[in-house]
């Protein structure tokens, strides 16, 4: 009944989405604070006659949006039913098995190996350092490769790979070899390199209205790169779904990234929470990993990370725990408003060793 690649395939875990009681939810990287005002107000007053109506299948008005907020043509912006759908047409545009393996760092966003046995694409997971940081120096060694993805800042360790680094890596990967950086996070502290995509043909830039404009109910992800590459990601949605946005998320977002001054008060409220919590962890003697996310990656000696997740579900308030080998002592929590990141302080000075 079932083809032999189904049989084959291994799903995503997404993060929990508990029904049964009311949690405080710091495990889904989602953004504690609502969409633009402008937001609400548009969608309370849409008419909802437009939508006997197909949507405009290239997001025009959505992309010069988005390419006037970066300066850049729209003709080099892809959008898509959230990063998750662009990136699974990158997989499928970019990397092919013929060329290689697709390398990404061994402790990353884990759709990257599901979208790799979707496409049968063979991969190469590339240890971190010791300070879970990515090195540049392990992916050059790769330059036969199908092609590189990582997200900056990396996930779920929420460090941060700096632009000189990337640039040292685009000079030295093939120039018929795609590089994605996937910038999910990117918006909480670090420098985008979409100002690198002028100058290396072979990157393209994948981000989201979902984390950082709290637009994750609508699914809102678009692409940034040379003409030749969004191009190519065009023909694999028109070979799949001409009309991958609705009318009221392309709308939405548009307004979204217009709205600069809320963008701006938002993200300045996470990083400052997101410090605070830090600090106090810290003063706690809490290892945490230095971040640039809106999420933070911790553990204490002695305490497994298991114990950790399970302590604080049982007191209503959900972190992630991945459990794989190298990072099971860890946690991943999402940064919350103060108030929720004050009661995840107190309760885990109730933290047990066993």
């Amino acid at each position: 009944m079932f083809s032999k690649r189904f049989k084959q395939l291994t799903p995503y875990t997404p993060g929990e989405q508990p029904q049964n009681r009311e949690y405080i939810k710091l495990n889904t990287n989602e953004n504690p604070y609502p969409p633009s005002p402008l937001v609400e107000k548009y969608l309370k007053t849409a008419d909802t006659d437009l939508l006997k109506l197909y949507p405009d299948p290239s997001s025009k008005k959505l992309r010069e949006a988005i390419g006037e907020y970066y300066n850049l043509p729209p003709s080099m912006v892809f959008t898509g039913n959230g990063s998750d759908e662009v990136l699974s047409f990158c997989f499928y545009a970019f990397f092919d098995k013929d060329n290689g393996s697709l390398l990404f760092p061994e402790h990353s966003y884990s759709f990257y190996p599901v979208y790799c046995g979707f496409y049968d694409i063979p991969f190469e997971r590339i240890p971190l350092e010791k300070d879970f940081s990515i090195s540049v120096n392990s992916y050059i060694k790769g330059k036969n490769c199908s092609g590189i993805i990582f997200p900056n800042p990396n996930a779920p360790t929420g460090t941060y790979l700096k632009l000189p680094e990337i640039e040292r890596l685009m000079s030295n990967t093939r120039k018929d070899r795609v590089v994605i950086i996937d910038e999910a996070y990117i918006d909480f502290g670090g420098e985008s390199a979409v100002k690198l995509v002028n100058n290396f043909d072979n990157l393209l830039i994948v981000q989201t209205f979902s984390k950082s404009r709290s637009l994750a109910g609508l699914r809102v992800g678009f692409a940034i790169g040379n003409d030749k590459l969004i191009s190519a990601l065009v023909t694999v949605k028109d070979s799949f779904n001409s009309y991958p946005l609705d009318t009221l998320a392309q709308n939405a977002a548009r307004i979204a990234i217009e709205d600069r001054d809320h963008f701006k008060k938002n993200r300045d409220n996470i990083i400052e929470t997101r410090e605070f919590t830090i600090s106090n962890l810290k003063k706690e003697g809490w290892e945490v990993l230095p971040s640039m996310a809106n999420f933070i990656f911790i553990r204490k000696k002695g305490i497994p990370g298991l114990n950790i997740y399970g302590f604080l579900k049982n007191k209503g308030l959900l972190v992630r725990y991945f459990g794989y080998p190298g990072i099971k002592d860890f946690v991943r929590v999402t940064i919350g408003k103060k108030k929720d990141m004050i009661v995840f302080l107190e309760l885990l000075k109730s933290v047990r060793r066993k």
